[in-house]
C-alpha cells in the first residue's frame, strides 16, 4: 500500500483542525473549515492535469465510476476502485490527475470567485444537469445522506419542510443552482479548454459523451472499452453496489447508502431526466418552470 500522498495528509490536517474548531463561535468555526477547504483545493487544482466541475448531485458520481472503469481496467489497477484525486496516478504515472469539485470553497480561500481568474489554466469538464432535477436530488441528499456539519458549513436549512419549499429557497435549491450555473455562463466564453457535458446527454449517449471527456483527457478509448464502462457503470449495477455496500464501512463512502432499508437514501436512486415533475404539484411545477426560464442564462439550453 502506497504511503499517504501530501493531499491525504492536508485533508486529516483540515480535519483535526475543524474538529478543534468547533469550540470556539459557530461562524469563526465555520469560516476556518471553509478556508481549510479552500486551501485544500487550490492544491490540487494546481497540480490536477485536469478538473471535473459541478454543482452538487449534477451525476458526478456517475461520470467518476466511468473514468475509474475505465484507467482501472486499461492500466491493470484493482477491480472496484473509485479514483480519488491522484489515487490512480501514484499507481500509474500514465493515468492523470483529475480534480473532482463542486466549487464550494475555493473562493473563500483566495477571496474571489471570479471562474476564469480561478480556472483560467487548467483542462475543465463543466458538468451540468437541469437545475430542477438537480434541485430535487439535492434535497434527497440533504434529508438522507448529508452528514450534520456540512449542512452546517454549507448554510443548509435546519428543518424539512418539504420538497418544493427547499427547491423554491434561497438556501440550497433553485437559485443557488442558478446562481453557480449563471457565474460560469459569465465566463464561458473565456476559457480556451473548457468541454460542457450535461448529464441529460450523458444519460441518452454514454458511451459517446464518455468518449468526449476521455478524449479531452488525452485518451483513445477503444470501442470495447467504452462499452464495458458503459456496462460496469450502468444504473442497476451501481444499485448493486451500493446494496452489497451497506452495512460495510470499508466501503467507498460515495457508494454506501444512508439506510439499507430506505431506496431515497442510495447515492443512486432514480437517474430520471425530467423527474423532478414527480415531486410537484401543477402549481408548484409552473413556479420552478418560471425561475428556471427567467432566471437562468439562456447559454445551456434549459430554458
Amino acid at each position: 500500500m502506497p504511503l499517504p500522498s501530501i493531499f491525504q495528509i492536508r485533508t486529516a490536517l483540515r480535519q483535526a483542525i475543524a474538529a478543534a474548531s468547533a469550540v470556539l463561535p459557530r461562524q469563526t468555526s465555520v469560516g476556518i473549515e471553509r478556508r481549510l477547504r479552500g486551501y485544500e483545493e487550490s492544491k490540487k487544482l494546481a497540480r490536477a492535469d485536469g478538473v471535473v466541475v459541478s454543482f452538487g448531485k449534477s451525476g458526478r458520481t456517475w461520470l467518476t465510476v466511468l473514468l475509474s472503469r475505465y484507467f482501472a481496467q486499461k492500466y491493470g489497477l484493482l477491480e472496484g476502485r473509485i479514483m480519488d484525486f491522484d489515487d490512480f496516478h501514484r499507481h500509474n504515472r500514465l493515468i492523470p490527475v483529475i480534480f473532482f469539485t463542486h466549487d464550494n470553497y475555493i473562493k473563500d480561500y483566495l477571496g474571489s470567485d471570479r471562474k476564469f481568474d480561478i480556472y483560467g489554466r487548467s483542462r475543465i469538464v463543466l458538468l451540468i444537469r437541469d437545475p430542477r432535477d438537480t434541485a430535487v436530488s439535492q434535497y434527497f441528499q440533504w434529508k438522507h445522506r448529508m452528514l450534520d456539519r456540512k449542512k452546517l458549513i454549507n448554510a443548509y436549512p435546519a428543518e424539512d419542510n418539504g420538497v418544493y419549499d427547499f427547491v423554491a429557497g434561497d438556501a440550497a435549491g433553485i437559485p443557488k443552482t442558478l446562481d453557480f450555473l449563471n457565474a460560469w455562463a459569465r465566463d464561458i466564453e473565456r476559457f480556451p479548454t473548457l468541454l460542457v457535458v450535461k448529464y441529460e446527454d450523458l444519460r441518452a449517449a454514454t458511451r459517446d459523451q464518455l468518449r468526449r471527456v476521455l478524449e479531452f483527457f488525452g485518451q483513445s478509448p477503444t470501442a470495447a472499452e467504452l462499452d464495458d464502462c458503459v456496462a460496469y457503470a450502468s444504473l442497476d449495477n451501481m444499485r448493486r453496489m451500493e446494496r452489497e455496500n451497506a452495512g460495510r464501512w470499508t466501503a467507498d463512502a460515495r457508494l454506501r447508502p444512508g439506510d439499507a432499508n430506505d431506496p431515497a437514501s442510495f447515492k443512486v436512486r432514480r437517474g430520471k431526466v425530467g423527474g423532478w415533475r414527480d415531486y410537484m404539484t401543477d402549481e408548484e411545477a409552473i413556479e420552478v418552470d418560471r425561475m428556471v426560464r427567467e432566471g437562468l442564462s439562456p447559454i445551456f439550453g434549459y430554458n
